[in-house]
């Protein structure tokens, strides 16, 4: 795949399930595409779909996802709580990977043109692709709505980018570009009172309020007269927080008021800031925020950066793994309160990795390489074959995970006593750093037997002529180096696990002394265990003698290193023992 594009089209059905689906199939038919997400609301009367491929897969399943909405949605007579100006209310192209906004504008105009031409559905390009500052804005454009649209259309100033100017009373219009990641997210309160969701949301949002005079029979900023301008026009006050977007509604299906909020740049305004100031609010109204809800996905980033916010907050080591920093997140923001949070679907890297875990074992491949994903059970018994990988290797890198998981154990243990006080930052350092440590080793446990792997991939090439012959041996050496360079990486990483140990033994709580010990015990193995080797990969090396020299030389200190360094964590640890 030569670069990675998410499509988030919202259509105007939410209740006819067997229209959603209808719309679903003709976006999955098309090769190349991994569905993410399909999140149908029956109260806003909205589908909100996501999928990722390459640009000429997406080009195609988004043309086709429209066209089959065009088809089986009819805008006269739908109604919904969420604003729509159209059958696709919008058809947003997201940059994930190996792409560049230039790329999604270029897509957003070849695939507006030819809903344009081939549909007859009126198009207006927004956000990146918009050809004038003030297309840029989504409420902008679709201000009016449905019903408002054959008089916009008949504005000049309105004529759309792409398509005709007349009415398309069955499809409406289509708003579409390329923008950039953008979270949608529902706050949830214990009120049915939409003006409540409203007036929070007024506080939170970039655009803010019309300012209004205190009505003191009322603690609700909407129940004043508006401030006005000498020109009539409202004063306004700017909302909390940039780059957010916020309106109430009232939701019939879960009996309460949401507070409906649009992320446009979650990295400058967090997710987690927005939740806690909302809670602050409500409560200075006599409400309060009973949890959250995410529309779509969310990028892995802004989860954890909750986590790690939360974990803060409640005076916790950051230094734990990812799945815990998700769940404080997931917790803290209350993101199972009206449905389950499944972070395989509703996080983007989760979801595209496991939409690829799906389509492998749809069409076939086996998932066998996956060693880190494989039960204890299954591990062993795959290393108790006659296979010759994973091997030593791969159990030298399991080795140094295991020490990795033990030192992050101590320095949390450590952190959260109270004796400790002083070494609080200390220890969240060693968790964080072991943590990344052990995410390295893991990663390199399923690498060591890709790199054997490579070896006999290269072996078998053929050889029928001389420039055959010329491609297997330069293989076959590239492929030694790298048989030869990831234990090396193994080894150097679990020698730093093993003076995190040396570290902890000296400055952990001595009640965990013993684990502390035996995370230097597992580093040891693992460094002796991947210099073995490399030195016996260096036994067969027919390439640049350099590399090979430098690689034995490497191997050799970072075992004398090793060794003497487990000395010192040995004697500490039993010394700490006999001291208890």
């Amino acid at each position: 795949m030569s670069g990675l594009v998410e499509c988030v089209p919202n259509f105007s059905e939410g209740c006819d399930q067997a229209k959603i689906d209808q719309i679903i199939d003709s976006i999955i038919g098309v090769d190349g595409i991994t569905l993410l997400d399909v999140d149908p609301g029956k109260d806003t009367n909205r589908t909100v779909v996501t999928f990722v491929g390459d640009l000429p897969s997406v080009e195609e399943a988004a043309f086709l996802g429209i066209k089959t909405a065009a088809s089986v949605i009819d805008m006269k007579i739908q109604e919904g709580a969420h604003p729509r100006m159209g059958a696709t209310d919008v058809c947003p192209f997201i940059p994930v990977s190996g792409v560049t906004v230039n790329d999604c504008v270029e897509l957003s105009e070849r695939v507006g043109k030819r809903v344009g031409e081939e549909l007859n559905i009126p198009v207006y390009l927004y956000e990146h692709s918009a050809k004038t500052p003030e297309r840029k804005n989504l409420p902008v454009i679709r201000d009016g709505e449905y019903e408002g649209l054959a008089k916009k259309l008949a504005d000049p100033e309105w004529k759309p980018d792409f398509g005709p100017t007349e009415f398309n009373s069955k499809s409406g219009a289509t708003v579409m570009g390329c923008r950039d990641f953008l979270i949608a997210y529902n706050i949830n309160l214990n009120t049915r009172d939409t003006r409540l969701a409203t007036d929070i949301a007024f506080e939170l949002r970039e655009k803010g309020r019309s300012k209004r005079t205190a009505n003191p029979e009322s603690a609700n900023l909407l129940d004043g007269e508006i401030v006005r301008n000498e020109d009539g026009s409202p004063v306004k006050v700017s909302g909390k927080f940039k780059d957010v977007k916020a309106i109430g509604w009232y939701m019939d299906t879960f009996n309460r008021a949401q507070i409906s909020i649009n992320f446009n740049n979650y990295k400058k305004s967090t997710i987690h800031d927005v939740f806690d100031t909302a809670c602050e609010l409500a409560v200075a109204r006599g409400i309060r925020v009973t949890g959250s809800e995410l529309v779509g996905l969310i990028p892995l980033e802004a989860m954890v950066s909750a986590g790690n916010h939360y974990l803060k907050k409640q005076n916790r080591t950051r230094g734990v793994s990812e799945k815990d920093i998700i769940d404080t997140a997931v917790q803290s923001l209350g993101l199972n309160d009206v449905a389950i949070f499944n972070v395989e679907e509703k996080i983007i890297e989760y979801a595209v990795q496991a939409g690829k875990g799906k389509s492998a074992n749809m069409s076939g491949e086996s998932d066998k390489g996956q060693l880190i994903n494989m039960p204890v059970t299954g591990f062993t018994d795959e290393l108790a074959s006659n296979s010759p990988a994973p091997g030593g290797g791969s159990v030298s890198a399991l080795s140094g995970t295991l020490a990795a998981g033990l030192t992050s154990m101590v320095a949390a243990l450590t952190h959260e006593k109270k004796g400790f006080l002083k070494k609080k930052s200390m220890m969240e350092e060693i968790g964080i750093q072991a943590q990344q440590l052990k995410d390295k080793l893991l990663f390199l446990i399923d690498e060591d037997t890709n790199a054997f792997n490579g070896i006999l991939s290269a072996i078998r090439l053929p050889a029928s002529n001389d420039e055959e012959k010329k491609n297997r041996q330069e293989s076959i050496i590239n492929a030694n180096c790298y048989a030869i360079d990831i234990p090396l990486k193994v080894a150097e990483t679990s020698l730093k696990v093993l003076e995190l140990a040396d570290q902890l033994v000296k400055e952990g709580n001595p009640n965990s002394v013993s684990d502390a010990g035996v995370a230097g015990e597992m580093a040891l193995a693992a460094v002796r265990g991947a210099c073995m080797n490399v030195q016996i990969n260096l036994s067969d090396f027919s390439g640049e003698d350099s590399f090979a020299e430098k690689a034995g030389s490497r191997s050799e200190e970072l075992i004398s290193d090793a060794e003497t360094l487990h000395k010192q964590v040995f004697s500490n640890t039993l010394k700490v023992i006999e001291s208890l």
